[in-house]
């Protein structure tokens, strides 16, 4: 059953091209909705390896499930 999330985050790294924070906001749709209680780290570590950056490296701002 596939979820929908609607995210408002900053993304951030190291290096040149990831020196300033970056706004980013739109839906992200999974195959599955997120486990409970780690919604947000196991949301942060997605929209990470999509951006191929760490998970410290992304800044949550908002999120909702979208029904």
């Amino acid at each position: 059953m596939a979820a929908k999330y609607y995210t408002h985050f900053l993304t951030s790294g190291a290096g040149a091209e990831h020196a300033a924070a970056h706004e980013w906001s739109g839906v992200v749709e999974l195959c599955a909705p997120l486990r409970d209680r780690r919604e947000l780290g196991e949301l942060r570590s997605l929209l990470a390896v999509n951006f191929d950056l760490d998970s410290q490296d992304i800044r949550i701002l908002h999120w909702a499930r979208l029904h």
